[in-house]
């Protein structure tokens, strides 16, 4: 009894048992975004490759094709009459001739519609909508929208004093706006159509002032 005593005082306890691993549960937890996470990394490496995509054959377009901005310009005008009466009513006969230059060599312009307006302090007061064409590569065309007619105008105080000052220095200040309709032709391939407007912004002469009228580039607006 003594000896088994003696033994057991020894620190012999049997064979020792390895201690649970501490961050068992951690582990288990951090996994617990698995697919979600998968799938969100992967959404971002597609959106990442498509911009990347989309950004080459922009770059690739570019250098291919060298687009340029078609350029619209007033080279001569015609107002034989432009006078507003006590009833407010706008006589007028305006001719604009506009040359459009296409400077690109791989690139055409279907211009499926095209309307002329014409305006006075921001009043249309004449409308006309132009035949549609195509124009080819490093094409000159040429627009001549007229308008003539008469037509109610309303002008307040500070606008029927400026028609007054042009009125004795036989110049005014008329726009021209072209709403388009347009497609782009790159070798055999369309686009789809865009809207522009082109804008004018004339200093016109009264034709019998014998004034000069100078040539007046145009501004795009997609």
């Amino acid at each position: 009894m003594a000896e088994k005593q003696a033994h057991l005082n020894g620190a012999y306890y049997g064979p020792s048992v390895p201690p649970a691993p501490a961050n068992y549960r951690s582990h288990r937890r951090s996994s617990g975004c698995g697919c979600g996470c998968c799938l969100l990394k992967l959404l971002l490496k597609i959106i990442i490759t498509l911009v990347i995509i989309i950004g080459l054959a922009v770059l690739i377009f570019w250098l291919i094709f060298r687009p340029n901005e078609v350029k619209f310009h007033v080279t001569d005008v015609s107002l034989n009459e432009f006078n507003l009466d006590g009833n407010n009513t706008l006589r007028y006969d305006l001719a604009v001739n506009i040359t459009v230059r296409n400077p690109n060599r791989r690139i055409g312009v279907h211009y499926d519609r095209i309307e002329a307006r014409a305006y006075y302090e921001d009043q249309r007061f004449h409308t006309q909508t132009l035949p549609s064409f195509y124009q080819g590569h490093k094409n000159t065309s040429f627009l001549n929208p007229v308008f003539k007619g008469e037509r109610l105008v309303f002008l307040g105080a500070d606008e029927t004093a400026e028609f007054n000052e042009e009125r004795a220095s036989n110049i005014y200040s008329i726009d021209v706006k072209l709403y388009l309709r347009i497609r782009f032709k790159v070798g055999s391939v369309r686009t789809g159509r865009f809207r522009p407007k082109v804008s004018c912004d004339l200093k016109v002469p009264l034709s019998a002032a014998n004034a000069t009228f100078s040539t007046t580039k145009c501004d795009w607006d997609f």
